[in-house]
């Protein structure tokens, strides 16, 4: 039965990722003069709700209509937690924030967690953890703690992040697909090296390091630690004895590269999903593809808005689904 499910749901995604933007599309945003005619093109796509505003809400709207689009495909949206605990622990960073600053904060929340936003801030602003799931309890304690305590928000982001690496990599791999540990693997080692990276360059102790770096299997996390201490050299030395060795010339390009690299790296592993119709990856993949999409369009506006050269902006472009 679930396997007849997978079959109506995978049909329907194949006329959707019709309308995804291949690399003719993202060109002709990139020959763009201005700015305001990237927006026009979009919105003449289809791309935002038809209520006008910023390229912020244009991208949020997009994100809203691939979450009701998978949410009417698949009765069991728990199958996505690996992707939507992240929007979760945003969802924790921004309720601890607000409630620090004691101030009204508009367009902070991201819907579609495992969790309604709003519990997540009564939880906050009630000093009251049991509201949340298990998972979060003990993170959201020591991050409200640190905040309120001390006002050292990185800190407060550090222990979040490092919780929210965490739940994503148990659950891709205990998910029992495919594309979710992969996806998994990626997202958390990606993050580690970026991590280590940032914190070689700026000084961070080993416990600031232990602290933030998640465990995986494709990273040694103690020698990842150790080479962060030494310097970029010998992280990059490290990395030429794993998985990620084709990572390091990128690196030694620029951080900005590197994210694009492993996002690329990302979309390359999915692609032969879409091929795999009796199963929940390819609507996976699609998610993942459309996330890639507005990032890549993000990236694109921020460089029209801010008038930078067509190959700056094109050097920071990522690889696109279709």
């Amino acid at each position: 039965m679930a396997e007849e499910l997978y079959l109506y749901a995978v049909a329907r995604i194949r006329s959707k990722e019709m309308s995804l933007l291949g690399k003719a599309e993202i060109d002709q945003l990139l020959v763009c003069k201005k700015y305001e005619d990237c927006l026009r093109i979009l919105t003449d796509r289809g791309w935002g709700k038809g209520t006008g505003g910023s390229a912020e809400k244009l991208l949020a709207d997009e994100r809203e209509k691939t979450w009701e689009a998978a949410a009417e495909l698949v009765e069991d949206m728990s199958v996505f937690n690996t992707f939507l605990y992240e929007y979760d622990y945003h969802n924790l960073k921004a309720a601890i924030k607000q409630v620090y600053t004691n101030k009204s904060m508009s367009g902070i929340y991201i819907s579609y967690g495992t969790v309604d936003a709003g519990i997540i801030f009564k939880a906050v602003k009630e000093h009251d953890f049991t509201l949340l799931p298990e998972h979060m309890q003990k993170c959201a304690e020591e991050a409200y703690e640190i905040q309120m305590h001390t006002g050292d928000s990185q800190l407060c982001d550090v222990v979040i992040d490092r919780a929210a690496l965490d739940m994503i990599y148990k659950s891709g791999k205990a998910s029992g697909n495919e594309l979710l540990a992969d996806y998994a693997e990626i997202r958390v080692a990606a993050a580690d090296i970026k991590i280590a990276l940032r914190g070689s360059q700026t000084g961070k102790s080993r416990d600031f390091l232990e602290r933030a770096i998640s465990e995986c299997d494709s990273l040694d996390v103690k020698k990842l630690v150790q080479y962060a201490l030494e310097g970029e050299g010998e992280i990059c030395s490290y990395l030429e004895t794993t998985v990620y060795e084709n990572a390091v010339q990128v690196i030694r390009g620029s951080l900005s590269a590197f994210e694009s690299w492993c996002d690329n790296l990302l979309i390359k592993k999915i692609r032969p999903q879409k091929y795999n119709p009796f199963t929940i990856s390819p609507v996976a993949a699609y998610i993942l593809a459309r996330e890639n999409e507005i990032k890549t369009v993000r990236i694109l506006l921020s460089g029209k808005l801010n008038n930078l050269p067509e190959e700056a902006i094109r050097g920071r472009l990522r690889e696109m689904y279709v």
